[in-house]
């Protein structure tokens, strides 16, 4: 899960050129995809133009899957999103996933700039995916409003989330869901375990299939993981305090930065975090996968130094061959 973050002291350029890095080097140690997040307004994050960058990364790929995690679709008509991934995967066969989430991905006051002060409520989530499925589908042939390109094409749908909401519309669609616990994790138990129990089987899904992102900061020794991990915290930190910062350096501690009820406060925000070498994140990993029966995980690494967030990554991989 990519966000592009723009590292202080460096632009949105640098932060693409990062993301490229760090799906290539995914891609030849055996990750399966590569998501890019949909955010905006925020002075950290590069990833606003979603279906933009989609290709750009997919570009610079060979055989990754590359998607969204997510269009917020709110921000989007379904006709236009359609369009869009009807695009990237007429470009890129085969290789084009769509997760979907029903948040702004920003404050109220953006998603009215963006919306044109037409403000979408949840209630309209299910309708929007709903004509997504009905654009893309080859029985929308002889509609009066049609996706070209888009109609026709496989472009697998995942239904992203952080609550019960999207896990009750995940089940009832029969979608693959993906679930928000790398900052959300409050929900995240009681909304798979819904999601499984109410799976109905759509001709996209026979069975169940949940996907949990959780931050993941992995190195050669623990004490270094947990430097690096300083500049996640101090993004942490932003995003408790409203601010949104460029990505900053790792620093050799945290103390005096934080206050006791802000490292409270994260530390419990992201309680789906896994800092370590690669012998203590294998025994976590297995703990973590045991207990929630997930069956795939996505990690977001939010490391400021590129030649350490590759290692992480590599170092990862590592642990699943082992």
């Amino acid at each position: 899960m990519e966000l592009a973050l723009i590292r202080e002291g460096k632009d949105a350029a640098d932060a693409f050129d990062r993301a490229a890095k760090l799906a290539q080097h995914a891609e030849t140690l055996g990750y399966k995809r590569f998501w890019l997040a949909e955010h905006h307004n925020m002075a950290g994050v590069g990833s606003s133009a979603t279906a933009v960058l989609i290709g750009y990364i997919a570009g610079k790929t060979k055989s990754i899957r590359i998607g969204s995690g997510g269009i917020m679709l709110p921000n989007h008509s379904a006709l236009m999103a359609a369009e869009q991934f009807g695009t990237l995967e007429s470009l890129y066969p085969g290789r084009i996933d769509m997760g979907l989430g029903r948040a702004p991905g920003t404050d109220q006051t953006t998603a009215a700039a963006l919306r044109r002060g037409r403000m979408e409520s949840v209630h309209d989530f299910p309708e929007d995916i709903n004509a997504l499925l009905q654009y893309f589908s080859a029985g929308n042939s002889n509609a009066r409003v049609r996706a070209i390109p888009g109609e026709g094409l496989n472009v697998p749908l995942y239904i992203l989330g952080s609550s019960l909401f999207s896990a009750v519309l995940a089940a009832k669609l029969g979608l693959p869901y993906a679930f928000a616990s790398h900052f959300a994790p409050r929900e995240f138990l009681s909304s798979i375990k819904h999601y499984r129990e109410n799976f109905q089987p759509s001709a996209t899904l026979k069975e169940p299939y949940v996907i949990s992102c959780i931050n993941l900061i992995a190195a050669d020794t623990n004490e270094e993981a947990q430097k690096l991990a300083t500049s996640f915290y101090q993004m942490a930190r932003g995003i408790l305090t409203g601010k949104s910062n460029p990505l900053k350096p790792a620093i050799d501690s945290m103390d005096g930065v934080w206050s006791p009820e802000e490292e409270a406060a994260i530390q419990q925000m992201m309680s789906c975090t896994f800092i370590g070498d690669q012998e203590m994140l294998k025994a976590d990993l297995d703990d973590f996968i045991a207990y929630t029966q997930v069956d795939e995980l996505m990690i977001t690494s939010n490391i400021y130094d590129t030649e350490a967030r590759l290692r992480s990554v590599e170092l990862v991989a590592g642990i699943f061959k082992m």
